[in-house]
Formats: structure tokens, C-alpha cells, sequence
């Protein structure tokens, strides 16, 4: 397969650090109520619509309505919504600059409410050096089908074995490899030098 030229980022744990224990840990003072409300209410198959569009007061009026003593704290997913970021990830900033300085094309590709994403993308300078991006929310569709990786060829202008696409989640990167991207899973940001030198992007 030819080396890559462009890069598309995922954001959320690749770019920025997002986790709602961050905000929630500080909701709960009992570690084990703040567990179970992740997994049991505000969980990730609840806050799915929203990154295709949903808005989150419907889709949080939905969950109050299922559990009503938990009011406050599922409004606090929307209201509070920046204290589930700890900040940027250094090392990705640092390649993304030094991409940038040598030309090549950045692109973010995120599953991301149309809400968030300008308080999410105000998180780190290296956003403005990006050549365009792909908002979930504002698509109606979402990673990992392969209707937005497609969406992403045609909109980016690139054929899926011009980029090396990084992403934190599995199944994301499943569907990039089968449609024959480049891959990075994200797991470890000193990963991510090597195997950009490696496909001689830096």
C-alpha cells in the first residue's frame, strides 16, 4: 500500500482528554454511586443520539422522565459539559504543529454533538491548523459506520489509502482498515511519533 499523505484525527482521548468521571467525580461524593450512575444512566448507549444530532435537552428530558431523582445529574451532562475535559494531549498538539509546518493535510473526523463541538474545538490552538473537519452531530451520522468515512473521502477530496486515520476507539478503527485507510489505534501518545516517522509523514 502507498504511504499516506494527509492525516484525519479523531478528537475526544486523541487530541483532547474526555471522560465524564471527570465532571461526575466531582458530582458524587460515593465512588461507587458515581460507577453505577455511568453505567447505569448516563452511559454511552444513552449518549449516542446526541453525536447524531439528538439535542440534549431531548435527550436528557428522556432519561429524567426514566429517572427523576436524578435531575441535577443528568442536567449536569449538559450544563457542565467542559469539566468532562482534563485538557489537551501534548504530543498530539506537538505533531499536529509539526504536520502543519511541513504541509501536510490535517483533517478531524468526530463523533461529536452539533452543541459541543465549538466549546470542544476552542480546547487547543492546533484545531485552527486543520484543513477541515466532519461533526457528527451536524452529518446525522456517526463513526464507526462507514457512511461518514465515505462522506470524509469525498469532502477531505483523498481516496481512504492517501490518510493515516487516528481514532481511540476499535470498532472505529475496524471499519477505517476495511475500507483501506491507514490506521493508528490510539492507545498510547508515544505511539504516535514513531508511527508517523515510520509512514514518513515527519
Amino acid at each position: 500500500m502507498p504511504r499516506p499523505t494527509s492525516v484525519i484525527w479523531d478528537v475526544g482521548n486523541v487530541i483532547v482528554r474526555w471522560d465524564p468521571r471527570t465532571l461526575y467525580s466531582k458530582v458524587f461524593a460515593d465512588p461507587a454511586e458515581c460507577d453505577r450512575f455511568l453505567a447505569d444512566v448516563c452511559n454511552m448507549a444513552w449518549h449516542a443520539p446526541t453525536d447524531c444530532g439528538l439535542s440534549f435537552a431531548d435527550n436528557c428530558a428522556a432519561l429524567k422522565a426514566r429517572y427523576p431523582h436524578y435531575g441535577g445529574e443528568i442536567d449536569a451532562w449538559r450544563l457542565r459539559w467542559p469539566e468532562m475535559f482534563s485538557g489537551p494531549i501534548r504530543e498530539t498538539e506537538a505533531v499536529i504543529a509539526e504536520l502543519h509546518a511541513r504541509g501536510v493535510r490535517q483533517f478531524a473526523l468526530t463523533n461529536m454533538s452539533h452543541e459541543t463541538y465549538e466549546t470542544t474545538f476552542a480546547m487547543s490552538p492546533v484545531f485552527d491548523l486543520l484543513d477541515g473537519r466532519i461533526i457528527s452531530g451536524l452529518e446525522g451520522m456517526m463513526k464507526p459506520g462507514a457512511e461518514i468515512f465515505r462522506l470524509a473521502c469525498d469532502r477531505f477530496e483523498i481516496a481512504p489509502h492517501e490518510a493515516l486515520f487516528v481514532d481511540d476507539s476499535p470498532q472505529n478503527i475496524a471499519t477505517a482498515r476495511a475500507m483501506g485507510f491507514h490506521v493508528l489505534e490510539f492507545a498510547n501518545a508515544q505511539e504516535l511519533r514513531p508511527t508517523l516517522e515510520s509512514l514518513g509523514l515527519l
